[in-house]
């Protein structure tokens, strides 16, 4: 009896290792709220998981301090969900973190200075990656603090348009260690600062210089590196024929190169790449000259290729009957919006590169099923096909697609015909994760069954605007594919709280738009807040049933919300106060919300803590006091004000027809 006792005193937990514990937390990666639920266990449990936890994403600046004193082996720090981070915050993190952090990500952040920089640089001599995207405020200052991380390996500084050449020259000599960059829209930086970090950092491997106002002068620098492997040139209008004439001296070990929207380049330049970069593996030229027959007899000597991507370029039909006689053997090909693929042109490539696995013909709208005929018997292998409104292939030819590419994972079908037969046929690819049937208005509840009968590995389900769906579907879709992580049924108006109830069995459900489907109610809604405890954005835009019943369980159960629209719904104060709550919710759209009091939204959006955008119609700005708009912007919260009318919605054939009398 009191050898009984003793073994009900001893914590089994307790006889493991702390490896062995932490082990068994990498395997509560699913719902966020798993760890957390470890850690109040107990005493033991709480540090255990304090310990064990290295990547930190909080959404509230003023907790960072107590946070970080708690997780204090967090490695990777990151901050995109905090609007507003100050010097203080700044410091606060260098103390606590200085030898442990290694990664920061503030892209979107703002109000800290080079002062909050510096101390960071200074202090946390580990940070080899700092991402400082959309810092449009930064100057020089600011960047000759980031060149203070000398063990700096990965430098993100997207739209960082006020810092000069002499910013990155800073960089450039302080951080000698780069192994990426991205310069992205800084404005302000040119051929001096790119060849500085070209001459300085000697260990680049990728390297984007899109939309710079760079020139041939900097190209033989960047060339010579002997570790380039991504390289990309995106919209840099200075670029021509005769800078990549630069190409012949150098770049041996790039891989991927992008030069998308660079009007300037025609075949003559083009031809220049095949001398030297043998071993390119990836390209894009999409939104550039005319893919014709010079330029694509200039690339094929590109013997290692494996993806190409032309999108809304204008092809012709000997420029893709050349790609189809390159001796490589592709696998990748992005033609999405090119005008000029047609079945001839289309058909031969798909001959020639039968190892395609990604293939991107969206709104490719001169092929018919005499395309997709040669395309899925040639391309069996396909696990990407992606062909929105291409509106000339007939709905039998849909069926050859699951007959013969079994393997695909991504099937996006927006605006086709398919019907019934297609869907029951497409059926047969058990790999499907992603499947998009938008504005599909052919399709039933019949079809849909198949879909939710065999393809159990679904995530992802996009079923906006088609018409014939119904609970049924709905319920299939719902017993069949347990992961699902997304769905849309937006404009589904024959759909009740039956479909949301049996949806709220999915409990990986991240993601849910329902506008439009005025026959759901709060019951509905509940049922999914209730089972879905997972779900980050919601979209209930013209739900006219729904109200403050539904408000309620959403604020207590659903507290991983972030986007929020409640546009055309019959909320009021009481149920809009009720989601501020929701420590995570940020985005909140309300428009035409009739039952909202100027008093009402004042109070609910300065008790959401966290909020980042609200869009609102512009009537309330005048409404609201200014003091608590300027104390909401100081806060890191974004207005958008909209002085959108009242509409009532267009029936769906009607809006479709709209829809293609706007298309040229």
């Amino acid at each position: 009896m009191k050898k009984q006792r003793c073994s009900e005193k001893i914590n089994l937990f307790d006889l493991l290792s702390e490896e062995i514990v932490f082990i068994i937390l990498d395997c509560l990666n699913t719902n966020p709220f798993d760890k957390k639920s470890f850690s109040l266990v107990c005493k033991s449990f709480y540090i255990t998981e304090s310990k064990h936890r290295k990547k930190l994403k909080p959404l509230r600046q003023e907790h960072l301090p107590a946070v970080l004193i708690r997780y204090s082996n967090t490695t990777h720090l990151d901050l995109s969900l905090c609007p507003r981070i100050n010097d203080h915050s700044l410091f606060a993190i260098s103390k606590i973190t200085s030898f442990t952090l290694q990664s920061i990500d503030l892209s979107r952040s703002w109000g800290f200075s080079s002062s909050g920089l510096l101390s960071l640089t200074l202090s946390c001599k580990n940070l080899k990656e700092i991402d400082i995207s959309n810092a449009v405020s930064l100057k020089d200052a600011g960047a000759a603090a980031l060149a203070e991380a000398k063990n700096l390996e990965k430098l993100w500084m997207g739209r960082c348009k006020m810092v000069t050449d002499m910013g990155v020259g800073c960089i450039a000599v302080g951080c000698k260690n780069l192994k990426l960059i991205s310069l992205k829209w800084c404005l302000g930086v040119g051929d001096l600062g790119v060849g500085l970090i070209a001459v300085k950092c000697k260990e680049i491997r990728s390297l984007d210089l899109s939309y710079l106002p760079i020139t041939n002068k900097c190209l033989p620098s960047i060339l010579k590196l002997q570790h380039l492997e991504d390289l990309i040139l995106e919209g840099c209008f200075g670029i021509d024929d005769c800078s990549l004439a630069a190409l012949k001296h150098g770049c041996k070990s790039l891989k991927v190169l992008d030069m998308s929207s660079c009007q300037n380049i025609s075949h003559l330049g083009l031809s220049s790449l095949t001398s030297s970069i043998g071993g390119l593996q990836q390209l894009t030229l999409a939104h550039g000259s005319p893919v014709t027959l010079s330029i694509a007899n200039g690339l094929k000597k590109l013997s290692m290729l494996q993806s190409i991507k032309l999108d809304g370029s204008v092809v012709t039909r000997a420029g893709l009957k050349a790609i189809g006689d390159w001796c490589v053997s592709l696998k990748e090909l992005s033609l999405s919006k090119c005008d000029g693929v047609t079945d001839e042109g289309l058909s031969y490539v798909a001959t020639k590169h039968r190892d395609l696995r990604k293939l991107d013909i969206t709104c490719c709208r001169k092929i018919s099923d005499v395309s997709i005929t040669h395309v899925t018997s040639s391309c069996t292998g396909l696990t990407s096909l992606r062909m929105e409104s291409c509106t000339l292939v007939p709905r039998e030819a849909f069926v050859l697609i699951g007959q013969r590419c079994r393997f695909l994972e991504e099937l996006d079908l927006t605006d086709n015909e398919i019907d019934d037969e297609g869907l029951k046929s497409i059926s047969r690819c058990s790999k499907l994760s992603v499947l998009k049937l938008g504005i599909c208005l052919n399709i039933t509840d019949e079809g849909l069954a198949h879909v939710g009968m065999c393809c159990s590995k679904l995530k992802e389900l996009d079923l906006y605007r088609c018409v014939g769906i119904m609970d049924s579907g709905i319920l299939t879709i719902a017993c069949g594919c347990p992961d699902l992580e997304m769905i849309n049924i937006a404009y589904l108006k024959d759909i009740t709280d039956s479909s949301l109830l049996s949806l709220s069995k999915c409990s990986r459900l991240n993601t849910f738009e329902s506008r439009g489907c005025p026959l759901i109610t709060s019951l509905g809604l509940a049922a999914i807040a209730v089972g879905c405890k997972q779900l980050i954005k919601l979209d209930i835009k013209w739900c006219h049933n729904i109200n403050d019943v539904g408000m309620l369980p959403l604020a207590h159960f659903s507290q991983n919300l972030r986007q929020i629209n409640l546009s055309y719904t019959s909320v009021t104060d009481v149920g809009l106060l009720s989601l501020a709550s929701i420590s995570c919710l940020q985005n909140m759209t309300i428009l035409h919300v009739k039952g909202l009091s100027p008093n009402g939204l004042a109070a609910a959006l300065l008790a959401c803590g966290g909020i980042t955008k609200v869009k609102l119609q512009a009537a309330f700005k005048q409404l609201l006091p200014q003091p608590l708009i300027d104390h909401l912007q100081a806060r890191g919260c974004v207005f958008q004000w909209r002085n959108k009318v009242f509409q009532a919605e267009l029936d769906p054939k009607s809006w479709k027809l709209l829809l293609e009398d706007t298309v040229p």
